[in-house]
């Protein structure tokens, strides 16, 4: 589980439904610099039956990489400040629902994008307006929603179209776009829909292009939930795809900024990691 405020909830939760369980529970906080060694020495020590990430998007995929075609269960708590996949696994965002998936939820195999051969997206990924934003939210002291609003205004004044040349399974296009998302999911962490259909087990990704982008619409894209008019983006299924830009654009991974890119390359990885979800309704 990762660190910071608001995590002592999680522990004391994780420790209390746990007292009297015949489950054995370690907990492992991770710190940023040596995850990527304390994480699968862990896992070849304990030997889990399950492993189970506590924090938002960044700390799911950071635990997931070490799960990939391992075939360990990977549950989520939804304990960060953007849960768009556990949301979109329909993850309760209490203590007691979400820890009551992690031991008697249902197996859901769980597709990944691999971008430029060995940087993988369980969520989203996108280049244009979002990555901006989220370098904007990464430099800003501000958190919180207060924190973001200042990270969207200062990314509306800057914002600029991106001429992009887009290779898919099937066609090469070119399109004037604010932004292109690599989707392996319906939604961002805010509840906003932007590509509907979206399946994260199904064997593909969208490329979602938002040739057009009124202040309203961007609006919508952090704080309404209904999708995007339809005749402002443009929805493509791909397994794999090339894209490349006029000029390096905002380029992020699940919430992370990743820095400016020209080239991008994508392919899925279909059921690469096992997921704990939710039974479905009798």
């Amino acid at each position: 589980m990762s660190g910071g405020k608001g995590k002592t909830d999680w522990t004391v939760g994780i420790n209390n439904y746990f007292a009297d369980s015949p489950h054995t529970v370690e907990l492992l906080y991770l710190n940023g610099k040596t995850d990527d060694e304390t994480i699968p020495q862990t896992i070849a020590t304990l030997k889990p039956d399950r492993v189970v990430a506590v924090g938002g998007d960044g700390t799911l995929k950071i635990v997931a990489e070490h799960l990939i075609d391992s075939g360990i269960p990977l549950g989520v708590l939804p304990a960060g400040s953007a849960n768009g996949m556990a949301r979109e696994l329909g993850i309760p965002a209490t203590i007691e629902e979400s820890l009551a998936i992690v031991v008697e939820g249902q197996l859901r195999p769980v597709d990944l994008i691999d971008i430029n051969d060995g940087e993988l997206c369980l969520h989203l990924s996108d280049i244009g307006l979002n990555a901006q934003v989220v370098r904007h939210y990464e430099k800003n002291n501000l958190r919180g929603m207060f924190g973001y609003l200042r990270s969207v205004i200062e990314a509306l004044r800057k914002r600029r179209q991106l001429r992009v040349e887009i290779q898919t399974d099937d066609e090469c296009i070119q399109r004037v776009a604010f932004m292109v998302v690599l989707a392996n999911a319906r939604m961002y962490g805010t509840g906003a829909v932007i590509n509907p259909d979206g399946d994260p087990s199904d064997g593909q990704f969208e490329v979602v292009i938002f040739r057009r982008l009124p202040i309203w619409g961007i609006v919508k894209l952090f704080w309404r939930y209904r999708p995007f008019d339809p005749r402002n983006v443009e929805i493509l299924p791909a397994t794999s795809i090339a894209i490349e830009t006029h000029r390096k654009a905002y380029f992020q991974i699940d919430g992370e900024y990743r820095g400016r890119i020209t080239k991008l390359k994508a392919h899925i990885k279909p059921g690469a990691i096992t997921m704990l979800v939710p039974q479905p309704p009798n």
